[in-house]
C-alpha cells in the first residue's frame, strides 16, 4: 500500500469555493445527462452564471464532444470544479490522506487510515459548511439506508450538508478485500437537486 497524507490547505479553499454558491438552483441542469457540443454548452453558460466560475477554454480540436457530459471550471482561489448536470466535483488530489495500490492485506490499515484522518477532514467542513444535518459511519447497524436508501454504501464515514437546490456530501471509501478497493480516500461531492 502507497499513501498519501498531505495538509488540507486545498480541501480548505474548494470547500470555501462551494460555501460561496448561496442558490445551487441556478447551476444544476437536466435530470438526464446531455451530451455533445450544445449540451456542454449550456452547461459552461449556467455555470459560469451561476457561480462566476471560469470555464476551461474549449480550443482543443480532440475533444470528442458526442461523448462529453461534463466540464472544468477554475475558481477565484484556484480550484478546479467538475461540474456535470447533476453534481459537483471539486479536482483537489494533493490535499488529504488516500491510500492506493491496495493488496488484500492492505484492507485493514486503510481502514484504519481512514478513521484516523476522517476527524480532522469532517472539522474543517463543519468550520466551513457549519453543523451537518446527518452524521454517521459504518458502525451504526442503519447506516446503509439511515440518511437515504443507499446512502452508505460503499462508504465508511458520510456527513450531509443541505444548500438551496444541493445536498454537500463529505464521505470516506468503504475499503473492501472483494471486491478489491484499488484507492480509498476522503471526499466530498455537491449533488444538485
Amino acid at each position: 500500500m502507497k499513501f498519501k497524507d498531505r495538509p488540507l490547505d486545498l480541501d480548505a479553499a474548494a470547500m470555501a469555493d462551494l460555501a460561496e454558491i448561496a442558490d445551487w438552483t441556478k447551476v444544476a441542469g437536466p435530470d438526464a445527462p446531455g451530451t455533445g457540443y450544445e449540451a456542454v454548452k449550456a452547461l459552461v453558460t449556467r455555470v459560469s452564471a451561476g457561480t462566476g466560475w471560469e470555464p476551461w477554454p474549449a480550443n482543443d480540436s480532440s475533444i470528442d464532444w458526442d461523448k462529453l457530459e461534463s466540464w472544468g471550471f477554475e475558481t477565484d482561489r484556484g480550484t478546479t470544479m467538475i461540474v456535470f448536470n447533476g453534481l459537483v466535483l471539486a479536482d483537489v488530489r494533493d490535499s488529504g490522506w488516500s491510500a492506493y495500490d491496495l493488496a488484500a492485506d492492505d484492507i485493514e490499515a486503510a481502514a484504519a487510515g481512514l478513521d484516523e484522518h476522517w476527524p480532522a477532514a469532517f472539522e474543517l467542513a463543519v468550520r466551513t459548511w457549519g453543523p451537518p444535518v446527518y452524521a454517521s459511519d459504518y458502525r451504526n447497524p442503519a447506516f446503509l439506508d439511515e440518511f437515504r436508501p443507499g446512502a452508505g454504501f460503499d462508504r465508511r464515514h458520510l456527513a450531509v450538508w443541505p444548500r438551496v437546490g444541493a445536498q454537500f456530501f463529505l464521505y470516506s471509501d468503504m475499503p473492501t478485500v472483494d471486491p478489491l478497493s484499488p484507492s480509498v480516500g476522503i471526499n466530498y461531492t455537491v449533488y444538485l437537486d
